[in-house]
């Protein structure tokens, strides 16, 4: 396969994690600048910690898909590796989602003390996100996990 055929993807992939260290450094240093007003402090640090935390399984899951946008590039998009890489992207899709939930009552809290009941509701959508890249990473494993074995029945049938 041609190196250029997933170049799209793969800047895609560098472009999607450069907001989120942008928001992640720039927001530290805002925060530093800006402290929490103390009535809302034990309701918004620990959310902030929770979208911190979320970081790293966010980064180790893009650079899972860089990688496997590589074995495209290198034609080994049907092998064992791949599947392996998939499964590690659905498993840090999974970390993302349980973290948000686990975030999830204090965005209840927040949302009750400043009367803004929209909050849950935005507060939900990483929540879904990664469940359906979840599903999504888990699907395309199956599938390329029966394409293998299809593979393998075959060569050895020839």
């Amino acid at each position: 396969m041609k190196r250029g055929s997933t170049l799209f993807l793969k800047i895609a992939v560098f472009l999607i994690g450069m907001p989120v260290l942008a928001f992640g450094i720039f927001g530290v240093y805002w925060l530093v600048q800006h402290p929490v007003n103390q009535a809302y402090a034990y309701i918004l640090y620990p959310i902030l910690i929770g979208i911190y935390v979320s970081a790293f399984p966010f980064y180790i899951a893009l650079y899972k898909a860089f990688r496997l946008l590589s074995y495209i590039d290198k034609n080994r998009a049907f092998s064992q590796i791949s599947v392996e890489t998939l499964k590690k992207i659905k498993y840090c899709a999974i970390t993302v989602g349980a973290l948000y939930v686990a975030v999830m009552p204090f965005v209840y809290l927040l949302a009750d003390k400043d009367d803004a009941p929209g909050l849950i509701i935005i507060g939900m959508i990483p929540v879904f996100a990664s469940m359906v890249i979840a599903v999504f990473a888990a699907v395309l494993q199956r599938l390329l996990q029966e394409a293998i074995n299809i593979k393998l029945e075959n060569d050895l049938t020839v």
